[in-house]
């Protein structure tokens, strides 16, 4: 099965001072292409130092990264905003859409800056992954005339345009309501079954693990279990 992303032996600690704090001990870890995996475990577990440096926004102290077949391992500033660009999506729980952009204009800003090709190519997948999303009468709308669960859904669907190796999000259901994030929780599944898009989750909300269909649960900054559950539900 081929990797979507691995992790030998990392570590990330933090210094304060003279004073290292271990926030990261030595996880080695493979996620195949197509999964739908939560990260979780109590708070200071590691969960979202381990997504920041799957997400290439930290880097780790010692170890391999490798996404999409790439080695996260010395690239320059410049090289890690290209490799972020090429495979990584990001759904934030305050989604972090820009305010004087429509969906449509949000959802087309990362292939401008992946330069993909003509306009018309750009709104075809644009147009697309709007209507997958449910949001295809809603392309002109600008965020604050969304609700929180449809701002989402252009989260989600900015994150997927690009075609990312990798989708990763962080407390996705924070900022919603629990019927509203059980619909966003039904949407990313149903965009990982259709597409095959790997969605990895950082999270300590019981409704996300329960759609994972792999739960890797961390403790002071150690993998405590790891356990794969079909198609989630569980």
């Amino acid at each position: 099965m081929t990797m979507a992303a691995s992790l030998t032996d990392v570590e990330k600690t933090y210094r304060t001072g003279a004073v290292g704090v271990p926030a990261i001990r030595g996880i080695t870890l493979e996620i195949e292409e197509g999964a739908f995996l939560s990260i979780a475990g109590p708070s200071g577990s590691g969960k979202t130092t381990l997504l920041n440096l799957l997400g290439v926004l930290d880097t780790p102290t010692a170890g391999i990264i490798t996404i999409g077949g790439e080695s996260t391992e010395g690239l320059s500033a410049r090289d890690i905003a290209d490799f972020r660009n090429t495979h990584l999506g990001f759904v934030f729980q305050t989604f972090n859409l820009i305010p004087v952009l429509t969906a449509f204009e949000n959802v087309e800003f990362p292939l401008h800056l992946l330069g993909v090709g003509q306009p018309a190519e750009r709104r075809r997948r644009v147009e697309e992954i709007l209507a997958d999303v449910g949001l295809g009468g809603l392309s002109d709308r600008r965020p604050n005339e969304l609700s929180g669960g449809q701002q989402q859904r252009v989260a989600v669907a900015r994150a997927l345009v690009k075609e990312p190796t990798l989708v990763l999000a962080d407390e996705p259901t924070a900022n919603l309501d629990s019927t509203t994030a059980e619909e966003i929780m039904a949407l990313m599944h149903e965009m990982n079954e259709r597409r095959g898009t790997t969605f990895v989750f950082s999270t300590h909300d019981p409704l996300v693990m329960g759609h994972a269909s792999r739960l890797i649960m961390l403790r002071d900054g150690q993998v405590e279990s790891d356990e794969r559950r079909g198609n989630g539900h569980a």
